[in-house]
């Protein structure tokens, strides 16, 4: 960023009006328009703001928590900037928050749709949380590459279905504010743009909530932003993971239309978490050498979801059943 502040030491900086909006007192403060917050986070993209100018919008936006017009404005401002080519991508699946109780489930329901021919792209950022197992730390475990570049997305597409790629690749500017997190002891509103991005513009996108709170402003921001399909949850350990122990609230997009649907809890108490997320015992479920009632649970059920939102299947009960099906024949064909 720009740290050059004595050249405004006698005009304005043009980024001090969004600044202003934000932040003048409990009856002149606003949200920002649409358009606003569109030029706001254009000029943060561009490196155009100064670090004390982003780290005070930043906590602003995060005090009063980002309204459905800021959100779209950024997550629109993000995709114009990096205007990625199209790629024939059936999911587009964020995975920003990281595991801490459980294993990542949510990975080898992905994996699996990959395994049956359904092209996931996956994008997400490590290590911005302190004590948290990150997908590319568990990907590069199984033996999956990480992506660089949008030529090795195509390539990951073509020989095996499926390719992550992190937030560093995808925007260095967003990646850095998002590692802002152990800096400000908060989290940003970067955390919840990125999962938005949907970067290759796929037929269908997955976003995962932490605080309930965020599940409507994801869902109207992914339709104000031409979405047709997508479906955000609060996932376990804010990862988009279908938790059994409890009512999952579904706040989609069917072929261009809003609605919500809740699964049912599964478990009659609370799953034990695991003592340490030792990732051998991850890659053997994997591979079918072992067995984890509560894991094979959360994927299945978590690949119902993803079913259902790329349209594959006509209602839950049959995304359900399709799930348990491509689980239990994820290597009958290899790749």
């Amino acid at each position: 960023m720009n740290t050059k502040k004595n050249l405004y030491k006698d005009s304005e900086h043009p980024f001090a009006q969004y600044v202003r909006i934000l932040g003048k007192g409990k009856t002149g403060s606003r949200s920002l328009s649409y358009e606003e917050a569109y030029a706001a986070f254009s000029m943060i993209l561009k490196g155009e703001v100064l670090d004390v100018q982003l780290g005070a919008f930043l906590m602003l936006l995060r005090v009063k928590e980002e309204s459905v017009e800021e959100l779209t404005g950024f997550v629109q401002a993000t995709k114009d900037q990096l205007n990625f080519a199209p790629l024939a991508v059936d999911l587009d699946w964020s995975s920003y928050a990281g595991k801490r109780k459980h294993y990542p489930w949510f990975l080898l329901s992905a994996l699996t749709l990959a395994k049956h021919g359904y092209n996931i792209v996956m994008h997400g950022a490590a290590g911005h949380t302190i004590n948290r197992v990150y997908t590319e730390q568990v990907l590069e475990y199984l033996g999956y590459p990480i992506c660089q570049s949008e030529q090795d997305v195509k390539q990951q597409l073509q020989q095996q279905h499926f390719a992550y790629l992190p937030l560093e690749a995808i925007s260095p500017v967003l990646n850095d504010m998002i590692s802002l997190r152990n800096v400000m002891g908060l989290r940003s509103p970067v955390h919840t743009l990125a999962r938005l991005i949907n970067p290759f513009n796929a037929k269908a996108t997955l976003q995962a909530i932490f605080h309930p709170a965020y599940r409507s402003s994801h869902q109207q921001a992914a339709y104000r932003l031409g979405y047709k399909n997508s479906a955000v949850i609060k996932g376990e350990g804010g990862e988009f993971e279908r938790n059994p122990d409890a009512k999952t609230l579904i706040c989609g997009i069917k072929n261009g239309e809003l609605y919500e649907y809740e699964l049912p809890k599964l478990t009659p108490e609370r799953s034990p978490t695991e003592e340490e997320l030792d990732l051998e015992t991850f890659k053997q479920v994997w591979l079918g050498h072992t067995r984890h009632e509560y894991g094979e649970t959360a994927l299945i059920e978590t690949m119902g979801i993803a079913l259902y939102s790329m349209n594959i299947v006509e209602d839950y009960a049959q995304a359900m059943d399709k799930a348990k099906e491509l689980w239990n024949t994820r290597f009958d064909k290899a790749l």
